[in-house]
């Protein structure tokens, strides 16, 4: 019952991460009102990192890197957030959310050759299975009702750049979840992110920013996306792939799409349809199937990560 309860608790901290990552693709589109891609990403990044390190210094969680990882802390961050947001928020200026969401929901079918590689984390038939479903699903929701897709090409090779970063930032987050926790991981992240991302903002946005008067909505979005994107969704996500490994945490990407349609119907005015409905029932669908166990269960060696706290 333990373990079942357990199980619960990773798939719902799962399951948040991709809910408030997925609101991050709407808000990017409400702060393009205002700001320009990197500005908004520099002003994202600084307030989370500003509010990690209070937050993470005054509950005692901010743990000291050791030397040989600071390396590691450092490709982290060039993944996820640097190469990410340069590929998500560029991406998004060329393609609605929805689409950025499927191509985003597109990782699951690459993480477990990385993961195969990397941690040899091993598949089941019922992963493999729930994934084909739920990425069926996936794809319903984003097609036209004639069943195609059209995107500027520009615009889906900046969302796979993300696609791509996000398997290297699961990697390295997968080896640096045994030494520390996630605020200490994320406080770092987001600094780092920071300081790769101000150059690129001097040079190209800086005094275009400048001179932009103050937009109340626009900012907003970029403080929500700070707390609850930048902190809060890791925060979930780090939890989650500590215990349930790279592969079944990013399983849940696939709700990302069901969840963007979503808010893009009530937030933005997008179209939702019975073609849509019939894809996020697949997706859910497919989630299911894929996190049950095999009946026959081979002895696999694990490594267990006792006694960390998020």
């Amino acid at each position: 019952m333990t373990m079942q309860n357990n199980n619960l608790k990773y798939y719902g901290a799962a399951l948040l991460a991709m809910f408030f990552w997925s609101f991050s693709f709407v808000w990017f589109k409400i702060a393009y009102r205002g700001y320009e891609p990197m500005t908004v990403v520099l002003i994202r990044l600084c307030l989370a990192t500003a509010i990690m390190f209070v937050i993470a210094k005054l509950i005692g969680k901010l743990q000291p890197i050791q030397k040989g990882d600071w390396k590691w802390m450092f490709l982290l961050s060039f993944f996820e957030p640097f190469l990410y947001f340069m590929g998500e928020s560029f991406g998004l200026k060329y393609v609605s959310p929805t689409v950025a969401a499927v191509i985003v929901a597109t990782i699951p079918l690459f993480t477990p050759l990385a993961a195969l590689y990397f941690h040899k984390e091993k598949m089941s038939w019922a992963n493999f299975t729930g994934l084909l479903i739920s990425f069926a699903g996936v794809s319903l929701v984003v097609l036209d009702n004639s069943f195609q897709f059209s995107a500027s090409p520009l615009g889906v090779a900046l969302e796979f750049l993300a696609v791509l970063s996000t398997l290297g930032y699961a990697i390295i987050l997968k080896k640096l979840t045994h030494n520390y926790n996630g605020f200490t991981i994320i406080s770092y992240q987001n600094l780092f992110g920071s300081i790769l991302f101000l150059p690129f903002w001097l040079v190209f946005e800086a005094g275009k920013t400048f001179q932009t008067p103050f937009h109340q909505e626009a900012f907003m979005a970029i403080v929500k996306l700070a707390i609850f994107a930048s902190i809060l969704g890791f925060i979930f996500f780090t939890y989650s792939i500590r215990n349930l490994g790279i592969n079944k945490s990013n399983m849940f990407i696939n709700t990302m799409p069901v969840f963007v349609v979503i808010f893009s119907f009530f937030i933005l005015g997008e179209e939702i349809n019975i073609q849509k409905i019939t894809g996020i029932v697949g997706v859910i669908a497919g989630l299911f199937i894929a996190q049950l166990k095999r009946r026959k269960i081979k002895a696999i060696k694990k490594v267990e990560i006792s006694n960390i706290e998020i």
